[in-house]
C-alpha cells in the first residue's frame, strides 16, 4: 500500500477540522452541556425538595385533620353533657313544680275538709238543738246555751 499525497492531504484536512472543533466548537458545547447537567441536576434537587415539602404538608394535613377530629369529639362529649345536665335540671324543677302543686292542693283539700267539718258541726248542732226542742217539749235558747252547744259541736 502506498501513501500518497491525497491521503496526507486529507489526513492534514482532519487534523485541522479536529483542532478546529476542539478550538471552537467543543468548548461551547461543553458549556452548554455542563449548564444542562447543572439546569437539570437543580431541576431533579427542586423536584426532591418539593417531594419533601409534600410529604411534610401531607403529615401537617394529617395531623390538624386528627386534631380537629379530636376537638369535635370532645365539643359533642361537651354538649351531650350539657344536654344531659339540662335534661336532669329540668326533671329537677318538674318535680319541684309537682311537688310544689300538690303540696298546694293538698293544702287547699285540708281547708276544704275543714270548711266541711265546720258546716256539718253548725247544722249538727242545729239539728241537736231543733232535736232537743222536740224531745223536751219547750224550746231550747241557743244563745244561753252556746258554751254547751259549741263543746258539743267541737266534739262531734
Amino acid at each position: 500500500m502506498s501513501l500518497n499525497l491525497t491521503l496526507v492531504g486529507q489526513l492534514i484536512a482532519f487534523a485541522i477540522f479536529v483542532w478546529f472543533c476542539m478550538k471552537f466548537v467543543w468548548p461551547p458545547l461543553i458549556t452548554a452541556m455542563r449548564e444542562r447537567e447543572e439546569k437539570i441536576a437543580g431541576g431533579l434537587q427542586q423536584a426532591d425538595k418539593a417531594e419533601k415539602d409534600l410529604e411534610l404538608a401531607k403529615k401537617k394535613a394529617a395531623e390538624t385533620l386528627h386534631e380537629a377530629k379530636a376537638n369535635a369529639a370532645e365539643l359533642i362529649e361537651q354538649a351531650n353533657k350539657r344536654a344531659t345536665q339540662l335534661v336532669e335540671e329540668a326533671k329537677d324543677q318538674a318535680r319541684a313544680e309537682g311537688e310544689r302543686i300538690k303540696s298546694a292542693a293538698q293544702a287547699e283539700v285540708d281547708q276544704e275538709v275543714n270548711r266541711a267539718k265546720e258546716t256539718l258541726r253548725a247544722q249538727v248542732a242545729l239539728l241537736s238543738v231543733a232535736g232537743a226542742e222536740k224531745i223536751l217539749g219547750a224550746s231550747v235558747d241557743s244563745e244561753a246555751h252556746s258554751k254547751m252547744l259549741d263543746q258539743l259541736a267541737s266534739e262531734l
